[in-house]
């Protein structure tokens, strides 16, 4: 239901896209997503939800801190947006074997550990769609260029016409999203500069990791 011209909008975040698609390798990583979102969208979308979809990571010994980062950033944004909702998977590691791209000592196989995350993009479809059929929304905003979620947006285009569906654009545009996108915005390098969280959280001991 509209009113007064606002268009209630819950956005939908997949993590895992959103950081290696944008944030990684990059000083924005302190990324404040209401402050980003609320850039590159129409001031007629009132933000009442945004759902960030993601699961724990692990410290390694290349890089010791990382459970921390991750875990300093959740709770930052928890912090500062009480209109953020966290939902986790998680990260499974198993051996699987895998066909060598240069032969080893005539070899063209080993066995080699891979790991994946599961459980955040059915998540998140399951978020979407349940929130589309008990009308938490008039626009769905995805954050993910992952085109196993189009079958969601297609159904919720097929079932729940009326519900409007945005596609925040990260490192180039989805077809197999844009296909049910009604309108298409870009996350780019400006929009992230401008749109970090204070490098020490009010009122908390959060900070910002030192080598983010």
């Amino acid at each position: 239901m509209l009113f007064w011209g606002r268009v209630r909008t819950v956005i939908y975040v997949d993590g895992f896209n959103l950081y290696y698609g944008a944030l990684k390798g990059t000083p924005y990583k302190w990324l404040d997503l209401k402050s980003a979102l609320s850039k590159i969208l129409d001031p007629s979308n009132q933000i009442i939800c945004i759902k960030y979809f993601t699961a724990r990571v692990s410290s390694t010994s290349s890089d010791p801190h990382k459970a921390d980062h991750q875990d300093a950033y959740i709770r930052a944004l928890q912090r500062t947006s009480p209109e953020l909702r966290v939902y986790f998977g998680q990260f499974t590691t198993h051996e699987v074997k895998a066909k060598l791209a240069r032969p080893i000592a005539g070899q063209s196989y080993a066995q080699v550990l891979r790991t994946s995350e599961k459980g955040s993009d059915v998540n998140l479809a399951v978020h979407l769609l349940n929130d589309a059929w008990i009308g938490a929304y008039d626009c769905a905003v995805l954050v993910s260029r992952d085109s196993d979620l189009a079958e969601a947006l297609c159904l919720v285009k097929t079932h729940k016409a009326q519900k409007k569906i945005g596609l925040i654009a990260i490192r180039g545009v989805s077809k197999e999203l844009s296909k049910y996108a009604d309108f298409v915005r870009h996350l780019g390098p400006t929009v992230l500069a401008a749109s970090q969280l204070p490098v020490q959280i009010p009122g908390t001991n959060i900070r910002k990791p030192a080598d983010w």
